[in-house]
């Protein structure tokens, strides 16, 4: 007999990011008043799903984004360090095109390899990581629902790996918007369809804070 599980990989709220730095993974970035009404909505969503088990990336966004989801299913939050943000050297700093850092030319040897990238960490790296939690989430909820709170970049790097697509790729094109879920389907431990969803409309991959 079959067992089906489904992961999914949720994106967290809206950031609260006057500034409008890279804050990676820096302390003290919670959700806005809209990211915290997203995590609702995720929440409104998921609740006649047969979710049994929730797991979040430790930094505070994703924290806070899986509470109303433990809350509606009354489970307990886990948190895994593979689903953490993406490492990045401008972390802090101003990085829009055109502004901030990147005007620097002592920030340009910084961009010399996109396709690794070289100013973060390795996309393969990123990929594997997030994997490997993907399937303990899925092996936490066997036979039921999973979800896992992650961040953008590696949710999609790990979508583009599924997919058998370089993992390189233009971010502005990234289909992972806030608050979305990327629903991985298994059959036993085999993936065998992955869905999109935006419960909480679309956004734009461009925008600082999100």
């Amino acid at each position: 007999m079959t067992t089906r599980t489904t992961v999914h990989l949720v994106r967290h709220g809206e950031v609260e990011n006057p500034t409008g730095v890279l804050y990676g993974r820096l302390p003290g970035f919670g959700l806005s008043e809209l990211g915290k009404r997203q995590a609702l909505i995720v929440a409104e969503h998921l609740a006649g799903n047969d979710i049994g088990y929730v797991v979040a990336s430790p930094l505070e966004r994703a924290q806070q984004t899986a509470g109303p989801i433990t809350d509606s299913h009354q489970l307990s939050l886990d948190t895994d360090e593979q689903l953490i943000e993406a490492d990045n050297v401008f972390e802090g700093l101003r990085v829009a095109v055109g502004d901030g850092a990147l005007r620097s030319p002592r920030h340009w040897p910084k961009l010399r390899n996109p396709f690794l990238p070289s100013w973060g960490e390795p996309y393969v790296t990123i990929a594997r990581r997030m994997l490997a939690a993907a399937y303990r989430a899925r092996q936490q909820a066997e036979g039921h629902e999973a979800v896992c709170v992650s961040h953008q970049l590696p949710i999609w790097t790990l979508r583009r790996f599924l997919e058998g697509k370089r993992l390189w790729h233009d971010p502005r094109r990234r289909q992972c918007s806030l608050a979305s879920l990327t629903s991985l389907l298994f059959e036993d431990s085999r993936l065998v369809a992955i869905r999109y969803t935006e419960p909480a409309g679309a956004s734009s991959p461009k925008v600082t804070g999100a």
